[in-house]
């Protein structure tokens, strides 16, 4: 019988899949994607329109997460303070029914800092494939463990993980009074919602881990300072897009923040790996051996 991990081993072990190392480089800025809209109307029937939006959205966002149709995604991730920085992308795919899970978070900066999460249709065991980075946590490229995304929501996984922190701290800002709030429509048919939210709730939920030795640059006025997050609602008023950016700047140290979300045209059966081979594998038997395994994997990412 498997075991059913504690909460605590199941938050870590969402961090450890969402997470890779920081390390120190400079920064070259991005742009942005301009769109043409207009503004729903004005006065006080667009603020309704806007608060409506956001409540109606920000509640049932998980029905767009649920469920068997195949979807794929990818997540851009960047933060930097002062000279220390991750950057990361994180591809999706779900295809099947009952769905095969397929989660590939990858450095940016290290081609060899990666680590993919693949859960096959139906299977009892989960399988990681470790990056070189993290070549010293097993003698195999693959670790399995036994499957327990069944005992958790559809934010467990680590595909949908920094999503789901993404628009929970929207959420909280939202209900809190703490974030302004403008919509527009699209041309065809999409809603551009847009809200400014303090720094400070970004770091409380999460949605980017940041260690505690850097978070002690980070001021109560810079985290007093908005972050600017746009949701993107396609005809149909399903989730297509989601980012945050904004850079913040305090007593001699500087915060960047630029995370998209986007929705990708569905996956087919090729965007799935092959189950590897026995022996490529190292097999965790039981919560002991899952848990020290994470010890380790956390230790090396927090050692960056």
């Amino acid at each position: 019988m498997t075991n059913r991990p504690d909460a605590r081993s199941g938050r870590r072990r969402a961090r450890a899949l969402a997470a890779l190392a920081t390390g120190v480089a400079l920064v070259t800025s991005a742009c942005g994607t301009a769109h043409t809209a207009t503004p729903v109307p004005d006065g006080a029937e667009a603020a309704e329109y806007v608060s409506a939006k956001f409540a109606d959205k920000l509640q049932h966002l998980s029905e767009d997460f649920t469920g068997n149709e195949p979807r794929k995604s990818t997540l851009d991730s960047f933060i930097r303070i002062d000279d220390k920085k991750a950057d990361d992308t994180i591809t999706a795919v779900q295809f099947g029914s009952p769905p095969a899970r397929l989660s590939k978070n990858h450095s940016n900066r290290d081609s060899g800092t990666f680590l993919d999460s693949y859960h096959p249709a139906g299977s009892e065991v989960e399988y990681l494939r470790l990056g070189p980075h993290y070549s010293s946590l097993a003698p195999t490229p693959w670790v399995s463990m036994p499957y327990t995304g069944h005992n958790y929501g559809e934010c467990f996984w680590a595909g949908y993980n920094k999503v789901c922190k993404m628009l929970n701290s929207v959420a909280a800002a939202v209900e809190a009074g703490r974030a302004a709030k403008e919509a527009k429509s699209l041309p065809d048919g999409s809603v551009e919602l847009t809200a400014e939210i303090p720094l400070r709730t970004f770091l409380e939920y999460e949605v980017i881990g940041v260690p505690e030795k850097l978070l002690a640059n980070v001021s109560e006025q810079m985290r007093s300072e908005p972050l600017t997050a746009l949701i993107v609602l396609g005809p149909d008023d399903k989730l297509q897009r989601i980012e945050m950016n904004g850079t913040v700047t305090g007593d001699g140290h500087e915060l960047e923040v630029r995370m998209a979300y986007q929705v990708l045209e569905p996956p087919t059966e090729n965007d799935l790996p092959p189950v590897p081979d026995d022996d490529e594998v190292t097999v965790l038997k039981d919560r002991a051996a899952v848990s020290d395994f994470y010890d380790r994997l956390g230790k090396i990412q927090n050692d960056g």
